[in-house]
């Protein structure tokens, strides 16, 4: 694979992410974060460069425009996810069926954990 480049070195690229007063992204809620620190290390360790993260995010953002989003930014990073889903499926880093294992299992597991406690996974239910 080709070294990608860092994606966190110029957060100028990613488009109408809000920065805060030193040029760091600001999220919502902290599994968007989790899906922005997730895209950028897929990014470096060559899952696929940033140009082509950044070609699948408009791809979706697109696709949803077209189906009824009114982009008021409150979706944003569930377009996020669906690119990540959609490079990790075609780069082979993960399933279709595996991904919608895993999705199952997190649904589960929360719906099972009690209110501010950690979300516990039975063994056979855990993510690799």
């Amino acid at each position: 694979m080709t070294a990608a480049p860092q994606p966190s070195a110029d957060v100028s690229r990613l488009g109408d992410i809000p920065l805060d007063g030193e040029g760091a992204p600001v999220f919502a809620a902290p599994w968007e974060a989790s899906a922005f620190a997730l895209a950028a290390r897929l990014s470096a360790v060559g899952c696929f460069t940033w140009d082509e993260w950044a070609a699948a995010l408009s791809e979706e953002i697109r696709a949803a425009q077209r189906a009824g989003d009114p982009d008021l930014g409150d979706t944003y990073y569930r377009h996020w996810v669906r690119a990540l889903e959609r490079l990790c499926a075609e780069r082979g880093v993960v399933s279709t069926g595996e991904a919608e294992r895993r999705k199952e299992a997190w649904r589960g597991a929360y719906l099972r954990t009690p209110h501010g406690q950690p979300v516990a996974f039975p063994a056979q239910d855990a993510p690799a």
